[in-house]
């Protein structure tokens, strides 16, 4: 199986898990994709219901802090509560860009999970807010999935009845479409070299 691969899922109720039973989050069946797949990984969950942007930057430091080792990639999903909030998307832009500021000079990998304003926002907003996120990955070198929620947009079954957070369903189907960008984003094993066995 190889090394462990420790990994910091950081952000919102996406993460979170919100409304689906333990072992059902994102980062939980992530965790199991990526072991299928041949990767140590073991994923820290730290996804908090209702953060926006700037509650995430204020327990970054913290959250970075209480982890046993140093995650190597930080799975980063923030601004989704942003903008449903309506919060101006400069206030969204600035607080990620802190947030990948501090996780690039702590050494991790990054890897932005992003979001489109909902329609309902109108043509300005989302003009403003959609370019956010993969211009903060180029301008960061971070690893970008476009779009989080594009498995289950205009799929009812795969959504909750609040009509925005995907049932384990549509976990599984966003799982199925990120885990080749997370494997990728993860830095690649150091090359162990062992000692000549003793002679006999």
């Amino acid at each position: 199986m190889g090394p462990e691969r420790r990994i910091l899922a950081f952000g919102d109720s996406l993460l979170a898990g919100y409304g689906l039973k333990d072992g059902e989050s994102y980062p939980a069946r992530l965790e199991q994709a990526l072991r299928a797949r041949g990767i140590n990984a073991r994923i820290a969950n730290a996804g908090v219901s209702g953060d926006t942007t700037a509650a995430g930057l204020q327990r970054l430091d913290f959250t970075l802090k209480s982890q046993p080792t140093p995650p190597e990639l930080v799975i980063v999903s923030l601004g989704g509560n942003d903008m449903l909030r309506g919060l101006p998307p400069e206030q969204t832009r600035s607080n990620l860009d802190a947030i990948l500021t501090r996780l690039k000079s702590s050494g991790s990998r990054v890897i932005l999970l992003g979001m489109l304003a909902a329609p309902n926002l109108g043509k300005d907003y989302a003009e403003k807010f959609n370019p956010v996120y993969p211009q903060l990955a180029q301008e960061h070198g971070a690893a970008l999935v476009p779009f989080f929620l594009q498995p289950v947009i205009d799929k009812p079954d795969l959504i909750q009845q609040d009509h925005v957070h995907p049932t384990a369903i549509g976990i599984d189907e966003i799982v199925t479409a990120t885990v080749d960008d997370v494997a990728q984003a993860l830095p690649p094993v150091a090359e162990v070299k062992f000692a000549a066995p003793p002679p006999r």
